[in-house]
């Protein structure tokens, strides 16, 4: 896709237009099932799809979510559209939570059932999984870790990187991080070739500058946004903020990682819209969907976030400006 060209999708044979609930310089987003409105999307258009659906949690929450049963059937309907919408070289991030079985401290693997038929059924490949580590977690479930103490708190939910190919766009010296003072010292004193205990042979190779170190794929990032604009805002205009947001970094990293300037990100489970607004930021073109309105009307205080950046008086509601 180039230029706006993703930004004009027709709804039905009469070409009329499907209306975004706001969009902004680099955006849209749309209110409604993301199924209803993926449909019209183009094959082979969008660069990356980022997302953390709702969990199969034994609990239900606010957000919508589904029962373990359900859960692998549900999503599959949603991961073949996102095969068909995702560009050759395109990326699926997916974040997801974990789950206990109901009444039992075993854990439920519905996560890798659906990876495994993701995979086997629908031909994505595994570029990667990644674990989002959140070290600010409360203590859950409560019956198997404060009451009963026979498990401790679970603290990572399970990422998939998926692509349509072996060779997705990628490129990690976008997201290096800096070097330790240890690693400073030696890139300063140099370091002598030889070989480690274990055999492996060590060259000068490891004592160049290369910018930062690469990262692992243990991504420890808390959810610490509670002094954010999108909080105090909602707070003040009495709006509920979603329950389950992610990282703003979760975003940054992985758009950073698998796109460049001008791609088209797409979050199908929108939230708040720490997706869009990220892509934003990094001037990447963004699509999002999130089936309750007020979500949707919510996450535009995101956006008042960098008034530098976004001018909110262009964005518009419905086709209206605001």
């Amino acid at each position: 896709m180039h230029d706006n060209e993703m930004f004009n999708i027709n709804i039905n044979n009469n070409s009329s237009l499907l209306k975004p609930y706001y969009k902004t310089e680099y955006g849209k987003a749309y209110l409604g099932d993301t199924l209803d409105i993926i449909k019209y999307f183009p094959d082979d258009s969008i660069n990356l799809i980022l997302t953390s659906p709702p969990f199969a949690l034994t609990s239900k929450k606010e957000y919508g979510n589904k029962n373990e049963e359900d859960y692998i059937d549900w999503f599959l309907q949603f991961s073949k559209e996102f095969k068909r919408v995702l560009t050759t070289d395109g990326s699926f991030v997916v974040d997801l939570g974990g789950a206990y079985l109901p009444g039992y401290p075993v854990r439920s693997i519905y996560q890798y059932e659906l990876l495994c038929r993701m995979v086997k059924e629908q031909k994505y490949f595994l570029a990667q999984e990644f674990f989002h580590y959140n070290p600010a977690r409360l203590p859950a479930p409560a019956e198997w870790v404060n009451v009963r103490r026979i498990r401790v708190k679970d603290s990572v939910n399970l990422v998939w990187w998926l692509s349509k190919t072996e060779y997705p766009k990628a490129d990690n010296k976008n997201i290096l991080r800096p070097y330790t003072e240890a690693m400073k010292s030696l890139l300063k004193k140099g370091y002598i070739a030889k070989k480690r205990p274990s055999g492996h042979d060590i060259t000068e190779k490891f004592s160049k500058d290369h910018g930062g170190a690469i990262p692992p794929n243990v991504l420890e990032l808390g959810n610490n946004d509670s002094n954010s604009n999108y909080m105090i805002k909602s707070l003040e205009n009495g709006l509920k903020p979603h329950p389950a947001r992610f990282p703003k970094r979760f975003a940054e990293f992985f758009i950073k990682f698998l796109t460049t300037e001008g791609d088209i990100v797409f979050d199908p489970f929108a939230g708040s819209n720490t997706t869009g607004y990220i892509a934003e930021q990094l001037e990447r073109k963004w699509l999002s969907c999130e089936i309750n309105e007020t979500y949707v009307k919510n996450s535009m205080l995101r956006f008042e976030e960098e008034p530098n950046l976004f001018s909110f008086s262009k964005v518009e509601l419905n086709g209206q400006n605001i």
